[in-house]
């Protein structure tokens, strides 16, 4: 098993590289304008081609945070670790550094406010052997996550790039990661943000480190007319306000690229 997930991690690796790479200038005046470091790539599906801010920098894998939430939400409903979105798991009663976590809570507002206690709940019940085999059978960054089933989305080892990122969400978007349908779309459905027009906008903030300093993410699709834009931005979080540019930095992008 372990010779055929390494295979497909390598196939993906290789069509990561293999995708055409267009720098937006756009893009990198928005990123020079809000004084942040950081990558934006887009992932234009139809195109086959990668359009973005930073490409060394898009490639580059980093700790993934809460939009592992993503992955994690998928894992635990195929697995039967929780029959629904709407199921509510117990946060565990201990003091959370966001006040408004300390409740049991469903997976569906969880993963809304990003509830890191409700998610690590979800993964104790999917068990390590589980998380192992699901993470690398969608092929989701190094596959790495260690011996402790709760932590490794947060501290490492389990890492990702944006341009990874993309592809793994294109994945999702399309319905074609190996799990049920109905799975996938309620997973679509939890991260769903908002509608323009023929526009859906889907996604997920994370904050390695949080609440210091640390990388920031803000990872999704839009889809637009039939298609699909998988998109992925991470930046330095140097201070607590840089948190809010993530979600400003990254529409601002898409809208510099005429997706939403």
């Amino acid at each position: 098993m372990r010779f055929i997930v390494t295979g497909f991690i390598f196939l993906f690796s290789c069509q990561a590289y293999a995708l055409d790479w267009q720098d937006s200038p756009h893009v990198g005046q928005l990123f020079r304008d809000a004084g942040v470091t950081g990558t934006f790539v887009l992932y234009d599906v139809a195109a086959e081609q990668l359009v973005g801010h930073n490409r060394e920098r898009a490639y580059t894998q980093f700790i993934p945070a809460s939009t592992f939430k993503v992955a994690n939400l998928l894992i635990g409903l195929s697995a039967g670790a929780a029959k629904d979105v709407d199921e509510v798991l117990p946060y565990g009663g201990r003091p959370q550094p966001v006040k408004a976590w300390e409740k049991d809570m469903n997976l569906r507002e969880a993963i809304t406010l990003s509830n890191i206690a409700i998610y690590q709940e979800l993964a104790r019940r999917i068990g390590l052997a589980r998380m192992r085999d699901a993470v690398g059978a969608i092929d989701y960054g190094n596959g790495e996550i260690g011996t402790v089933i709760d932590r490794f989305w947060l501290v490492g080892p389990l890492k990702i790039s944006a341009v990874e990122q993309t592809l793994f969400l294109n994945r999702l978007a399309q319905g074609t990661l190996p799990f049920p349908q109905d799975k996938q779309e309620a997973v679509r459905d939890a991260i769903q943000l908002e509608q323009r027009d023929h526009s859906t906008l889907y996604g997920k903030t994370g904050w390695e480190n949080f609440p210091n300093p640390g990388v920031g993410w803000w990872v999704g699709w839009v889809s637009k007319n039939g298609r699909d834009y998988a998109y992925a931005l991470n930046i330095d979080i140097r201070e607590a306000s840089d948190a809010t540019k993530r979600v400003e930095l990254g529409k601002a992008s898409l809208k510099a690229l005429g997706v939403f």
